[in-house]
């Protein structure tokens, strides 16, 4: 496909801006980064730069760390189209579907794939629910358990897409993906903490699941004895006077066209733009 990356095997490719990586199988694996660093556990991969620090479950760069990427199988050439590499997005195993930046990606019941809020998450077998890392799924109670430590709620999963979400507003003109909590930066703006109804810690950078409290000292959130990682927050998007991007003409609450254009319904009920 034009703009699509070869693998060294000649027969397996990836989306276009990404670096194809060998997978535990044996196969290849697309990493969603430009010249990234492959893990040895051939499983994760890290940007341009910086080194794979499994123990810890980050990459490691002279100006701080990042969170580890998550491959996905790379499919043989001349297949279906892929799902453009976008930045701040989380691009599921299937190649096709993709989550908020922050989330993981987890089956459902149909089989097609659903965005749980947390990242690196345990998806739970129900397939309709995940827990945060390091805990498990208790389904009977509808709690994620740790050892030692309290339970916590589980999450719900919600569909993934291949195009705008609803989202979540932060004021008039300010928004983050749905699922999402608005907190503020240290510069004043509008951040996106990909948990919903999340505690915004003090520091502006961080966040922590709702009912926990941020331990800066630690780096996590803590309730009673359970400990779980902090997330970091994502800069919220801007939206134009009308809505959408700046500039674009906002046709709901989740939909855009590009400025200029008009918003026109599609047979199917969905939004088309008119030039």
């Amino acid at each position: 496909a034009p703009g699509a990356v070869q693998c060294p095997d000649g027969e397996s490719e990836c989306p276009e801006s990404s670096t194809c990586c060998v997978m535990p199988s044996g196969t290849w694996g697309c990493c969603p980064m430009p010249e990234a660093s492959c893990c040895p556990d051939k499983v994760h991969c890290c940007p341009r730069a910086t080194v794979c620090d499994l123990a810890h479950g980050r990459c490691l760069a002279p100006t701080g760390q990042r969170p580890l990427g998550t491959k996905f199988p790379a499919r043989k050439r001349q297949s279906q189209p892929w799902l453009p590499v976008v930045l701040g997005q989380v691009t599921c195993p299937d190649g096709r579907s993709a989550c908020p930046d922050g989330a993981t990606c987890c089956q459902l019941p149909s089989g097609h794939y659903g965005c749980c809020p947390l990242q690196n998450a345990v998806c739970c077998s129900d397939r309709l629910h995940c827990c945060p890392q390091g805990t498990a799924c208790d389904l009977e109670r509808s709690k994620c358990t740790s050892v030692p430590g309290p339970a916590v709620p589980l999450a719900r999963l919600a569909a993934a897409t291949a195009g705008n979400a609803r989202v979540v507003w932060c004021d008039d003109r300010t928004s983050c993906p749905d699922g999402n909590t608005c907190c503020q930066l240290s510069s004043g703006k509008w951040g996106c903490c990909p948990l919903e109804q999340a505690v915004c810690c003090p520091d502006h950078v961080h966040c922590c699941p709702q009912g926990y409290t941020c331990d800066p000292e630690g780096g996590s959130c803590l309730q009673g004895g359970a400990r779980v990682p902090w997330h970091e927050k994502t800069p919220a998007r801007m939206w134009g006077r009308q809505g959408g991007d700046i500039g674009d003409v906002k046709c709901d609450d989740g939909t855009t066209c590009p400025d200029g254009s008009t918003c026109c319904q599609l047979s199917s009920g969905k939004w088309g733009c008119c030039p």
